[in-house]
């Protein structure tokens, strides 16, 4: 079984009991989706921000953001996986936060409507647990390939 597997299935773990396994799908996918995003974004991060609080005209980020990555989807929080779960008390507003500001391009947590997940693991005390998991697992292209993801 691949690494990737694995780590799904204990992410699997990790929920079960307040989760039932049709649900897991709920949790698991848009936080890998998130993280191979968070991957994705990182070596752009402290650039895309100063390019953020230079241009309020979203049209104008996007195209000054494609210029200078090479991508067309941002984030402009100050959060990532990195520091998400230095407040502890405040992991829920932050991961909202975080969500939040993605280009409106990146609708993905939207279709699964990801932020009652948010409030379904922090009632079942699982979110820091499981945003912990995903913080420790490079899901980086060159680490992690598109196929793999798939």
């Amino acid at each position: 079984m691949s690494t990737l597997g694995s780590f799904i299935w204990s992410i699997a773990d990790q929920l079960r009991g307040p989760y039932r396994p049709n649900q897991y799908g709920n949790v698991i996918l848009p936080l890998t989706i998130l993280r191979r995003l968070d991957c994705i974004l990182a070596p752009d991060r402290d650039t895309v921000r100063e390019l953020a609080a230079k241009f309020d005209n979203p049209n104008r980020l996007k195209v000054e953001v494609k210029k200078a990555t090479g991508r067309t989807f941002y984030n402009t929080s100050n959060y990532s996986f990195a520091n998400l779960l230095k407040d502890a008390d405040g992991l829920a507003d932050n991961l909202n936060d975080y969500i939040d500001r993605f280009s409106p391009d990146v609708d993905v947590f939207e279709y699964f409507d990801f932020k009652k997940e948010i409030v379904a693991l922090e009632k079942a005390e699982l979110l820091r647990e499981v945003v912990s998991s995903f913080a420790a697992i490079d899901l980086h292209p060159d680490r992690v390939s598109n196929s793999d993801m798939g």
